[in-house]
């Protein structure tokens, strides 16, 4: 079953004074903060932020394809994509040709592609890579919470909103570890519950019974007792609105009928919900294709478009939908040379997606030179951070050296 682990901090301190009643699954209430940006004032609701992981390593040289370059064929003799097969931005490079929906967005200029994407000294490791993208340190895990637990500590200290950061999916990621706003999570949005052992349930009770009989004029431990109390119905009350928000959306858009398209179509119910949530996140795995590279990833390709094409669309039509900006990205790229299993091994940098309302589209970055190899991977150009602290500073509008721990240019992409 599906939980949230209410603020810590607060809650032993709250707890403290009952002996030591032990934890529920529930959030701190609280107003959240919506911060002012270089972009001026939303329309009604909140900015959100939406995250979406492809997963055990895109190939970037499949999704952004140099078919104007020979090297590219003579590296990848079974997996390179013809020029036929590409949507073309200019006579060297351009979209897989799986990537319909999308080229149209980028057309429309609400698609931003920043190319070569990574960090220095990469990692090649699946475990150790995705630590360090997901908390933006390259010391990974040790280095405490994730960069959206960072960013709710700064953006939004104040309070915390029942249903803050959401991800939608089995597996929570790193990136929305924290110990002040703990992330909602959950696979079927119509049963999730909130999930409170009865005995935590049968020590509420208890101690509103104690109260009752209690004589005496309120003081701390009554003060904390009401503020658990508060806990237990704000937990309950966002569990439904949740379920509510989801059954009650209707869109005219059609979305794929796999995993993918049910979570992005979520993502719209609870974008639109006015639940105050900030962050939402999804994931899209299969992406480690060191074999038979080439019919999985266009699969993953088409699967991929479908999806965020309809998302998209639908977004457009609320004012609440413009209100989110995208962030599609992966926790490496693939290698340039194609291996002896028809596939590609773990490489470094790759092209991430910015989409979005607000978004000003174009490419940015420095597209990977096929001459100028680290050791067989391509070489990055952009810090992934970069792609953060644009987002943290010009969408949340937060100092992003407070989150990240250090200062990165921005890139434009945010009109």
């Amino acid at each position: 079953m599906n939980s949230r682990s209410l603020d810590r901090r607060a809650f032993v301190t709250a707890a403290s004074a009952f002996g030591g009643l032990a934890l529920i699954s529930s959030r701190a209430e609280g107003a959240v903060r919506v911060f002012a940006s270089e972009l001026g004032p939303v329309v009604d609701s909140p900015r959100v932020l939406l995250l979406v992981q492809l997963t055990g390593g895109n190939d970037g040289l499949s999704t952004i394809v140099p078919f104007g370059d020979d090297a590219y064929y003579a590296a990848r003799p079974s997996l390179a994509l013809a020029k036929k097969d590409v949507l073309a931005f200019d006579d060297y490079k351009g979209l897989h040709g799986s990537l319909v929906g999308l080229r149209k967005v980028f057309d429309g200029g609400k698609l931003a592609i920043v190319e070569g994407v990574g960090y220095p000294n990469p990692v090649r490791s699946h475990f150790k890579s995705y630590e360090i993208w997901h908390t933006a340190d390259v010391r990974g895990r040790v280095a405490g919470e994730g960069w959206i637990g960072k960013l709710g500590d700064v953006a939004w200290s104040d309070g915390v909103d029942p249903n803050l950061v959401v991800h939608v999916g089995a597996n929570v990621p790193y990136s929305l570890e924290s110990k002040s706003h703990p992330a909602v999570a959950f696979v079927n949005p119509a049963s999730y519950r909130w999930a409170g052992a009865k005995e935590d349930l049968d020590a509420y009770g208890k101690m509103g019974e104690d109260r009752a009989k209690d004589e005496k004029p309120i003081g701390e431990k009554d003060a904390n007792l009401d503020y658990l109390r508060r806990v237990v119905a704000d937990a309950r009350a966002s569990s439904q609105k949740i379920r509510a928000a989801v059954a009650h959306y209707t869109t005219t858009i059609e979305y794929p009928d796999d995993a993918l398209g049910g979570a992005l179509r979520d993502v719209a119910a609870l974008a639109n919900g006015g639940l105050g949530t900030r962050v939402l996140s999804v994931e899209l795995s299969g992406f480690d294709t060191h074999t038979n590279q080439r019919n999985r990833h266009d699969q993953l390709m088409r699967q991929l478009d479908r999806a965020l094409a309809a998302l998209i669309a639908d977004l457009e039509r609320s004012d609440a939908g413009k209100n989110v900006v995208g962030l599609v990205f992966s926790e490496f790229g693939r290698r340039v040379k194609e291996n002896g299993s028809r596939g590609t091994d773990h490489g470094v940098a790759a092209p991430v997606f910015v989409f979005g309302s607000r978004v000003k589209g174009g490419l940015y970055g420095k597209h990977p030179s096929l001459d100028d190899l680290d050791a067989g991977d391509l070489r990055h150009s952009v810090d992934f951070r970069s792609v953060y602290a644009t987002l943290i500073e010009r969408w949340i509008g937060v100092e992003s050296a407070k989150v990240l721990g250090a200062s990165y240019p921005t890139i434009p992409f945010l009109a």
